[in-house]
């Protein structure tokens, strides 16, 4: 695990480099494959060389026209799991040193297909805002599968109006199609139950959690689905219980954190949640991603 961590850090360090400096000749063959892990634990040590990295948010904002940000510098709780996820997956998908070649194209590819609808770009309202659709689109893609109602959660329904109704933080929703779009989507979003773990059972079912396993945390306040998202990490506690943990970018540290307290702990004190909802890496993600490329080259 070390060796997986340190030659990650190393691997960041060189392809933050070349995000800040894109004139700068790709460095990428120089990377050699991660050793054996799986991609959610791959995902987890990428995540972990961010520790300390400034939260910022509305990081994908600023452009005129919808495009794939890439950001290494900063991150809110959205784009770190994004950035992490699209790294691990594209890390195994090379199959040999030459690869490593395509490690930035493959890289922004698995980017684009994790944060938009069906994995293409189409102006502001084919990014995956809501982490319902987001979940849902990702499943359909073959990348995760939504665990909630097989650890332990149970079904409800809510309705989703946030965007739609907070206007004055979305400008591009001052153009009707697009705020007419975002509308059709909460619409659909509230149509469909979910499965929830409630936040005062998280400590039953946190023996079902994995290392790697994305927490999905419920929003409180009405219209919203999902207020925070971030990754399982197992730690010891001072009495030599494992307990789960969360890494996520968090807005009340400033910084990509592992939450102090346990998961449980940390989702019942906070008021902005209700509970949680729990996605896991495919085992067949890769083969999957391999199969939608292909057919769409055939």
């Amino acid at each position: 695990m070390m060796r997986l961590f340190t030659s990650l850090v190393a691997f960041l360090t060189v392809f933050t480099s070349f995000a800040q400096e894109p004139q700068r000749e790709p460095a990428f063959r120089f990377v050699k494959k991660v050793p054996a892990a799986s991609p959610a634990e791959t995902a987890v040590s990428i995540g972990k060389s961010f520790l300390g990295r400034p939260y910022v948010a509305h990081t994908l904002e600023g452009n005129e026209t919808e495009q794939l940000v890439v950001n290494f510098r900063v991150f809110d709780c959205t784009t770190f799991l994004e950035t992490a996820l699209a790294l691990a997956l594209t890390r195994h998908q090379l199959t040999n040193e030459r690869d490593s070649l395509q490690f930035e194209p493959l890289f922004r590819k698995n980017l684009t297909r994790i944060r938009y609808r069906n994995g293409r770009i189409d102006g502001f309202a084919s990014r995956l805002h809501y982490f319902s659709e987001w979940l849902v689109d990702n499943e359909q893609k073959g990348v995760l599968q939504d665990v909630t109602r097989k650890i332990g959660g149970m079904q409800v329904s809510k309705p989703v109006s946030y965007m739609t109704k907070s206007t004055w933080k979305y400008p591009q929703l001052a153009d009707p199609p697009t705020r007419q779009q975002i509308a059709l989507v909460e619409s659909a979003i509230s149509q469909q139950s979910f499965w929830l773990i409630p936040k005062k059972q998280i400590k039953e079912i946190e023996c079902s959690l994995k290392e790697g396993d994305i927490i999905m945390l419920t929003a409180s306040r009405p219209g919203l689905d999902m207020k925070h998202v971030g990754f399982v990490v197992w730690q010891t506690d001072a009495n030599g219980v494992p307990r789960a943990h969360l890494l996520h970018a968090s807005s009340q540290y400033g910084q990509v954190v592992i939450s102090d307290e346990p998961l449980a702990e940390y989702v019942q004190w906070n008021r902005q949640f209700s509970g949680i909802r729990v996605a896991r890496l495919k085992e067949g993600a890769l083969q999957n991603l391999a199969y939608r490329d292909a057919r769409r080259i055939n």
